[in-house]
């Protein structure tokens, strides 16, 4: 019964949205935590304040520090586009004095890197003084950056720096606190102002700052980390030669826009930033790239950063647009130039400094990389700026709650309005298979008519998603969706949580609408990549004439229960814990085939290879008998509306060809189709048309051809001639 009403959550999550009170993400993680593992000598915490979302760590009932996690303070969103969420404490000297990194779902974490590493880096920041951070502008400490996890790094490290400045000003710690509302002028962009045309006099009047470094600075630079490897791998080029030249202008005022990028881009630009967005032009040239190819594999820039006070923006594919050319009058030529917006709901403010952080790196290793950053600091001239009346007082704090509340609401629907707008590409190829495959499932007798090409169009299809919607978009669902599903819906339903994945949430309205009509099949069948990987590698298999086995009945119909108790065990070891289940859930290869492209530790590549291997002789052997998703789906697979394949009388008694064809062997002897098992492939329709398999089409074909030469013939041989005809 649980397992049912599961499903109709599934259902009812497509057709309607349910609203939920927020609350601190420390108020999930909070009772979890020891509070020893966090702060050695702590042995309890107390309530979260109502003001700041922050509770105090004790000791023999004495408030020693308080406890936050960064998630509820700044933007930790890593490489899995998901909250990295740290839970710090700080204590009166606003101190770091206990890290743990309680949740992430960061997959190049899973690429080689333990995940206890990945703690252990979190925990060395005990000792951080963020008095001297706020002092520096958060560049006192070094930055320990762990190769092939620069990204996750760096936005934890963020995210303390940034989340404990927040904190540490908001209760006063160590001396800090907030500014006092500041009565002097206001200032915003001055849509009025002008700028010069010229390239040089835009350097020489600050709208556009530099940052130029040679071989010799950057050498210099990696030789003070005292790592000896970075000398001995120091660049050979000659010391005064470019390593980068990097300027930076802020466009989203749109006299800078029109004289750096022309009328026509301008306009374009204004277009591309809703209200409230700022973008910053950067150009670049020398032997080093401020961009880098992280962005293509993982979507994001990882070798700059804004900064701005507490305000960090890294920037991601969908935020970035190429500049085509400059327009200013001698403008030099760059090999790099490009735009980033920066969104409305980051709190950075335009007419304030800012700095762009550029990550630097040097191999040292095979696979090790030491790291430096360099700043370039901004500050748009007053010029392109105009004084606004002070705003008035603000408001009780019920109606500022009530406020900030529907800001936060509306930042969030923002948010996720922008990933669709982003994503419009690829929801448009979804949508395309999706509308492709539904008129396959309507049109079925006409699409499966011609064999030859019905195969070929089905292999092409699993090619594309194969490699469109699994390798490229990664849109792989899993078990751990439906899980994460039913205790959204037990703890706190978001909506909004779920339309952050256009692509996820479109296949899971697809899944939901298709178990109505056809079951599990339209999925499992024709939209699951691994199940694609599954079925295009026994096809070059049987090419090779691997020799293809199938199972006794007997011993098949035994194993189908496999694959339910697995998701039976996994939904109940959800119920006690979601992480311990989604640990579990590894069962599934799809992270490992799909998501991370075989590119992790060999223990999980064996794993997927070796079901792979299987499935070259068995085919889909993994969807057959051990996938929890395909039996999550299986269940309401008979609360279809409609039984679409086609049976002749004769199909199981004694016809047993379909039965003996069906790829998934879904088909019983007795002729009847297992719902729970089909996997919609359509083979079984293209032999009820054969005219060379099925016994009842050539039955019918030859009862025909008999019926026609038994007709009158005449002379010549041609049936009701009127010659043949008698007389009147």
């Amino acid at each position: 019964m649980m397992i049912f009403r599961l499903f109709l959550s599934l259902v009812f999550m497509v057709f309607a949205a349910i609203s939920a009170a927020a609350e601190p993400v420390l108020a999930k993680y909070l009772a979890d935590t020891a509070p020893a593992e966090l702060v050695a000598e702590a042995d309890a915490f107390g309530a979260i304040r109502d003001d700041v979302p922050v509770a105090p760590v004790l000791k023999g009932g004495e408030t020693i520090g308080w406890a936050f996690i960064t998630s509820d303070f700044v933007s930790t969103t890593g490489y899995s586009g998901k909250p990295i969420h740290t839970m710090v404490a700080v204590d009166k000297d606003a101190k770091v004095i206990g890290v743990q990194l309680v949740k992430h779902s960061e997959p190049i974490v899973l690429i080689g890197i333990p995940d206890a590493k990945m703690k252990a880096l979190a925990a060395d920041y005990a000792g951080l003084d963020l008095v001297a951070e706020a002092e520096s502008g958060g560049t006192s400490h070094d930055l320990d950056i762990i190769s092939g996890a620069t990204v996750t790094v760096m936005v934890i490290d963020d995210s303390i720096v940034r989340a404990g400045l927040k904190v540490a000003r908001a209760l006063g710690l160590g001396g800090l606190a907030v500014a006092a509302p500041d009565s002097g002028p206001k200032f915003e962009l001055n849509p009025d102002a002008e700028a010069a045309p010229d390239w040089m006099t835009l350097e020489g009047d600050g709208t556009l700052r530099r940052l130029a470094l040679d071989v010799g600075q950057v050498n210099a630079a990696f030789e003070a980390l005292g790592d000896p490897r970075a000398t001995e791998r120091a660049l050979t080029e000659a010391p005064e030669t470019t390593f980068i030249e990097m300027q930076a202008a802020l466009v989203s005022q749109p006299a800078i826009a029109r004289a750096l990028l022309g009328e026509a881009t301008a306009k374009n630009l204004s277009t591309w930033l809703k209200e409230g967005e700022n973008a910053i032009a950067i150009v670049g040239r020398g032997l080093y790239s401020f961009k880098g190819s992280g962005y293509v594999r993982g979507g994001i820039f990882d070798r700059i950063v804004l900064i701005q006070d507490d305000v960090s923006v890294r920037f991601r594919d969908r935020m970035h647009k190429r500049i085509v050319s400059l327009a200013a009058e001698g403008a030099p030529a760059f090999t790099e130039a490009d735009l980033f917006k920066i969104p409305a709901d980051s709190g950075f403010d335009p007419s304030k400094p800012f700095r762009i952080q550029l990550l630097v790196q040097r191999e040292v290793g095979p696979i090790e990389k030491l790291f430096t950053t360099f700043d370039l600091g901004y500050q748009l001239p007053e010029k392109y700026l105009r004084a606004v009346a002070v705003a008035p007082a603000p408001a009780a704090p019920d109606a500022a709650a009530e406020v900030a509340n529907q800001d936060e609401a509306a930042a969030h629907q923002a948010l996720w309005k922008r990933i669709w707008q982003d994503k419009k590409p690829a929801i448009t190829v979804t949508a395309g298979l999706l509308l492709v495959l539904t008129g396959v499932f309507f049109f079925q007798g006409f699409a499966t008519r011609n064999a030859r090409l019905f195969f070929w169009f089905r292999m092409t299809y699993l090619t594309v998603v194969l490699v469109y919607l699994g390798w490229y978009a990664n849109a792989q669902l899993s078990v751990v969706n439906l899980m994460a599903l039913f205790g959204a819906f037990v703890s706190g339903f978001s909506w909004q949580a779920f339309l952050l994945d256009p692509l996820t949430f479109i296949l899971w309205f697809a899944v939901a609408a298709a178990l109505l009509f056809w079951g599990r099949g339209a999925y499992c069948g024709w939209l699951c990549p691994f199940g694609a990987l599954q079925e295009l590698t026994n096809r070059i298999a049987r090419a090779l004439h691997v020799p293809q086995w199938t199972l006794p009945w007997g011993l098949h119909e035994r194993l189908w229960p496999v694959k339910y108790m697995i998701f039976l065990g996994l939904f109940g070891v959800s119920l006690m814990s979601i992480e311990q289940a989604e640990h579990l859930a590894e069962v599934e290869p799809f992270k490992t085939a799909i998501v991370l492209k075989f590119v992790r530790a060999w223990p999980f590549v064996a794993y997927a290879a070796a079901l792979l291997m299987a499935g070259l002789f068995v085919e889909r052997f993994y969807c057959r008998y051990l996938c929890p998703l395909g039996a999550a789906l299986a269940i309401p697979a008979r609360l279809r509306m409609f039984d679409w394949l086609k049976r002749y009388r004769e199909c199981g008694n004694p016809c047993q060809s379909c039965a003996n064809q069906c790829p998934v062997q879904a088909i019983h002897p007795t002729g009847e189709i297992n719902p729970n098992e089909c996997v919609n492939c359509l083979h079984c329709q293209v032999l009820y048309q054969s005219k060379t398999i099925c016994p009842v089409v050539i039955k019918k074909m030859k009862r025909r051809d008999t019926v026609g030469s038994a007709a009158p013939r005449d002379l010549t041989g041609h049936p009701n001639s009127p010659k043949s005809q008698p007389a009147e």
